[in-house]
């Protein structure tokens, strides 16, 4: 099975309107540049996105509330993303946000087949609301469901054409458990290399688990914002 792409668009080619795909990053680090860019390139519309955050206004996911293709976001938090607050706001966007442990598990328990898992988490708060709630040990626990998705996007240093991959620094975030919990995941990588070339120890995620990849330099690789003292 040849599962090395040319490019990002023809990746994703088949990709139709109403897909949910999972978006790997953590604000604007490790996410897949190429595949955010050809997919708004495309024009599909009324995805479900589920992503930690949705990128700012010019860059990452900002760019698909920008054209219009999102109509739900199942993620943490807003970030710096004013247009997304603005749509959530005024109605124009569904959003559906959550503790960020709980996210990270819910996309976990998919990847491993688990379709539900009680956690202490938001018990008594807003996050309980419809939700079943029962009591281990006295101490009182919420269900919540797994998250699984049709297409997973995920950005990864290297990458050999069997599929597997290797995640650099802050990368390594949410990339690694969306991969496994999508029907076919699609990797760009920064360098792609032959079969044997990785190191079987320092493999993250298993070629098992990628159906099609890229070489997908350059990066832009922008910082979400910045927090340094200026030099003097």
């Amino acid at each position: 099975m040849n599962k090395l792409f040319t490019n990002a668009d023809a990746a994703i080619a088949d990709i139709p309107d109403g897909a949910t795909i999972m978006v790997g990053g953590f604000g604007l680090c490790g996410i897949p540049e190429h595949l955010i860019a050809a997919t708004r390139r495309k024009g599909i519309r009324d995805l479900t996105v589920i992503s930690n955050n949705a990128g700012v206004d010019d860059f990452g996911l900002g760019l698909w509330l920008e054209t219009g293709q999102i109509r739900k976001v199942v993620g943490t938090y807003i970030g710096e993303n004013k247009r997304l607050e603005g749509l959530a706001l005024s109605g124009g966007i569904e959003l559906e946000l959550m503790p960020q442990g709980t996210f990270a598990e819910r996309i976990r328990a998919g990847g491993a087949g688990i379709p539900a898992f009680y956690t202490p988490t938001g018990v008594g708060t807003v996050v309980a609301d419809g939700k079943e709630v029962r009591e281990f040990d006295g101490r009182k626990y919420l269900l919540e469901r797994a998250l699984t998705a049709e297409f997973a996007f995920v950005k990864a240093w290297k990458g050999d054409r069997l599929g597997n991959l290797i995640y650099r620094k802050t990368a390594r975030n949410f990339n690694p458990v969306m991969a496994a919990a999508a029907k076919i995941t699609i990797a760009e990588v920064e360098e792609v290399v032959e079969a044997g070339s990785l190191n079987p120890e320092c493999v993250v995620t298993p070629g098992i688990y990628v159906k099609r990849l890229f070489q997908g330099p350059p990066y832009a690789k922008r910082i979400e914002k910045r927090a340094v003292r200026k030099r003097d």
